[in-house]
């Protein structure tokens, strides 16, 4: 079984995890520590917040300021569009930034927002096919 570890350099660990936390998100402790959260997302995918100077410990050359320049969009899907308003509610009233309008495209309902960190997070809902 495969798994997926999305890394992400943040600022302030602290920060990160009462932001995520308000957001709904858990973490999982046994690879977690002062430096490093794990973000659960699912059973097999996780989000690493690392403190810039640990990120540092995984890349060559420098980070790339989120705030100026977009390094990735991290789209994680919703179980409904109501999920969606709520969380990016949640992101918005805990330090985060709006990024994009919400796009209706009837099949497919979509929401964004910034971490304090500047990263992109969208949310996806899609219906089911007819």
């Amino acid at each position: 079984m495969r798994m997926i570890f999305v890394n992400l350099p943040v600022k302030d660990v602290a920060r990160s995890k009462a932001f995520f936390t308000a957001l709904g998100f858990n973490f999982n402790p046994e690879y977690s520590d002062d430096r490093t959260l794990c973000m659960i997302i699912e059973k097999n995918i996780f989000v690493m917040l690392l403190q810039e100077e640990r990120f540092r410990d995984f890349i060559n050359g420098d980070i790339a300021d989120a705030m100026r320049a977009k390094e990735v969009l991290t789209c994680v899907s919703a179980s409904s569009r109501e999920e969606i308003d709520q969380m990016i509610a949640a992101a918005l009233a805990n330090g985060g930034a709006e990024w994009k309008p919400v796009q209706d495209h009837g099949f497919m309902y979509a929401g964004s927002f910034q971490d304090p960190d500047g990263h992109v997070w969208e949310l996806v809902h899609m219906s089911a096919p007819a």
